[in-house]
Order: C-alpha cells, then structure tokens, then sequence
C-alpha cells in the first residue's frame, strides 16, 4: 500500500502545476514553526528570573546555651561508678559519674575535720593576742595617769622650792646688807677707838655685831645655795620621772603593737585557713558529676572503672534536648558584599525530598524559608565567611526532626531579573547584581 502511494506521488508530480503547489505547502509550514520558535524563545528570555547565591551549610542555633557542651572533670581524680550510657537522655542536675580524690594532699577522709581544728586553734590563738593588747592598752593607760600624778607632785614640790629658793634670797640680801653695814660701822668703830673718841668696849661691841652679821650672812647664803640646788634637783627629778614613764609607756606600747600585729597574722592565717576550708569543701563536690541541662549524652570519652582523668579533661558531651534552630551557612569572599541583613533565604535540610527552581523560588518545593541575622566579620579557616540564618516569621516552620550539625543547601535570594539578561550575565561571567534588602526593625517589620 505504501509503495502505491509512493507511486501515484511520484506519477502527479510530473506535473508542473501540482509540483508548484506541493513545493509552496511545504515552504509555509517551515516558516510558521520558525517564527512560532522565535516568538516562544522571546518569551522566555523575558520570563523573570531570580537572581540567587548557592551555598552549603550546617544546622546550629545562634543561643551558645543550646549548641552541644562538653561535660568535662574540675579535678583529677579516678573513676568509680557511672550512672549513664551513651545516647541516654538525662535532666538537669542528674548524677552522670563519680570520681574519687588521687591527689595526696587530698587523701586524708577527715581533711575538713583537721582543718576546721586549726581554724579553732587560731581563732583562739587570736582571741589570746587580742586580749593581751587590750591588757596592754590598760596598762598604758595607768602609766599614762600615774605619770600626770607624779608630774602633778613633782610641779607641785618644784613650785614650792622656787617660793623657798626666792625667800631664801631676799633674805641672803638682807644679810648682805646687814653684813656691810656692820663692816662699815667697824670700821669707823675703829677709827675712833684708835682716834681715842670711843672705848674698847664699844670697839668690842661692834666686833661682836660685825661677827654676828657674818654668821648670819653665811647663814642666809648657804641656805640659799643650798636652795637652788634643792631647786635644781626637783627638776632633774621632773625630767627623770616623765623619761622613765616615756619608757614604761612606750614599752608598753610596743607589747600593744606586737599583741596587735600577732592578731592581724592571726586573722590572716584564720582566714587563709577557712578559704582552704571552703575549697576543700566545695572539691569534694566534684566528685560527684551532673548533668548541667536537658540532653542527650554522646560521645563518652573514657570507660571502664578506674581509669584516671586530669584537670580539664573532656569526659563526654551532652545534646540539649531543646534548641531554636539556625543555619550557619559559608559564603565565598566574592560573594559576601551581595549578601545583607534581612536577606531572604530557602533551604533545603539534608534528609527532606525537595524538587527546586533556583530562579523560580514560588515553583519550588520542601524548601524551608530563612532570613539572614547576622554576618561574621572574619573569614573561618576553610577560607569562607560565616553567615547565620533563623526561621522567616509568618512562614512554614521548620521541621522538628533537624538535627545539631545535619547539612544544607542554601540559596539566597537577589534581584530579579529577566532571564535572557540572567543567560548573557553567565555566558560573559559577570557577578549577580548588587541588591539592597530592605531593612528590618526589631520587631522583623520593613522600614518604609
């Protein structure tokens, strides 16, 4: 039937006429399907195209509270019993393990007991000391009255020898001038006796007065000198009283001061003592292990019974049970300026079916929606910036079944563009456009 039909073509097409028909069908049919191509292609270089950045990140939270911790010993110590196993969840305040004392220093079971004896030993030496100051103060103090008493007498004794001292010298004056007189009248005495005008015995009278004006003048000068030098002896006895009450007092003082220092030592020896106390006391508390949130424990280091551990050293780590999720995604250097706060986001979690249009993020599907927060200012070792990502409000939460550190793959959103403009930027290698998200208040709304 083919070969037939074949033939009967083949037969009309030595016609010319029909040969021109046929030839003229065929040229209108080739022309329409071009030009239909060439419209569609038109449309859709002018079908818009979202501009995006693709990336790879992990599941975190911006919260250091609720990222996963170290559970690590305070003290060195050995083994002795576990309470957990490995993927177990615990609550907060759950005794995970317990470890006893290595350190020699630490051995004694009654170290709190002989401490807290010593404390007790220098409170009372303290008390001792003090009580020896106060003594030393009285003492001081009776000193100190005992010295204004014996200033008082001696004053006292001083004043009334300085009266007796100028007594005595208005009376060694007067002496004196008696003493002259009778000279003097002896010596005129004389003169007339030897003139003739006066007896011996007037001579002789005068003699005796003259002699008895003497006497008393050695009399009054004696006692006078004698006097003074009382005087002067009361005040040597002054400055010997308050040199040797100076020495007493100061003595005294010095016994205060020792007794006070002795004290001071004393309390800061007592209280050396209860800080050691308090140390020992809260050491012992390490000894028992808990857990310091709701979690899961992972990742057991050591094992077994008896094993030592150090200071410091990891002994497990413990999931938190509740975490606000976020992504930290790592963006390339030359992508980093194109990136902003409150730029939008949609990720696809490792574990989640997806179907994605990068240009198309309204055709995708089982992507989750993000919006950037924060942006690290300097690049991590892998040679990548840090940029952090939380949940977009009002939008499809985020599965539950996340996991801390399960993969990514991000894209962020930019500008749209026609997506011939898109094809010639990526045939001639030029970077997406630059493009401004708006702002984001506090409360996550747009700045007008």
């Amino acid at each position: 039937m083919f070969l037939q039909n074949n033939t009967n073509t083949d037969k009309m097409m030595e016609f010319d006429a029909f040969a021109r028909v046929i030839k003229q069908r065929k040229s209108n049919n080739l022309g329409r399907i071009f030009l239909i191509s060439i419209g569609f292609g038109a449309l859709v270089l002018l079908l818009p195209w979202t501009q995006n950045i693709k990336s790879k990140g992990l599941v975190s939270t911006l919260s250091p509270n609720q990222r996963p911790q170290q559970i690590n010993s305070i003290i060195a110590g050995r083994i002795e019993k576990w309470y957990i196993q490995d993927g177990q969840k615990v609550q907060k305040g759950d005794t995970l393990l317990q470890i006893s004392e290595i350190k020699e220093e630490y051995l004694d079971a009654s170290l709190l007991d002989r401490v807290d004896e010593q404390i007790k030993a220098k409170s009372d030496a303290m008390d001792f000391y003090s009580q020896k100051a106060n003594t030393a103060t009285l003492q001081e103090n009776a000193l100190n009255q005992s010295l204004q008493f014996k200033l008082e007498q001696t004053r006292n004794k001083l004043k009334q020898y300085t009266l007796q001292v100028e007594s005595d010298s208005m009376a060694y004056r007067a002496a004196n001038n008696q003493f002259k007189i009778s000279d003097e009248q002896l010596d005129r005495q004389k003169k007339l006796y030897e003139a003739g005008l006066k007896s011996l015995t007037d001579f002789e009278q005068k003699q005796q007065y003259f002699q008895e004006a003497l006497a008393k003048k050695i009399s009054a000068e004696n006692k006078f000198y004698n006097g003074k030098n009382e005087l002067l002896n009361i005040k040597l006895d002054l400055l010997a009283s308050q040199q040797e009450y100076t020495e007493k007092i100061s003595k005294t003082d010095g016994d205060r001061f020792a007794a006070l220092s002795q004290v001071s030592a004393t309390e800061s020896e007592v209280a050396k003592l209860k800080n050691q106390y308090a140390n020992y006391k809260k050491r012992q508390g390490f000894y028992i292990i808990k857990a310091p949130q709701d979690g899961q424990i992972m990742r057991s280091v050591k094992a077994g019974i008896g094993e030592t551990v150090k200071e410091g050293e990891l002994l497990m780590q413990i999931v938190p049970d509740v975490f606000e999720p976020a992504v930290e995604m790592f963006i390339n250097p030359l992508d980093l300026a194109l990136i902003s706060i409150g730029e939008k986001v949609q990720i696809q979690f490792d574990g989640f079916p997806a179907i994605v249009f990068s240009g198309w993020p309204a055709a995708s599907y089982g992507i989750f929606k993000g919006k950037v927060v924060a942006i690290d200012q300097s690049i991590t070792p892998n040679g990548q910036f840090r940029v952090w990502v939380e949940p977009a409000k009002n939008e499809k939460k985020w599965p539950k079944q996340i996991r801390f550190g399960s993969g990514t793959q991000n894209i962020t959103l930019l500008k749209d563009v026609p997506l011939g403009y898109e094809l010639w930027r990526q045939i001639n290698g030029f970077p997406p456009d630059f493009y401004q998200a708006p702002k984001a208040d506090l409360n996550g709304k747009n700045e007008k």
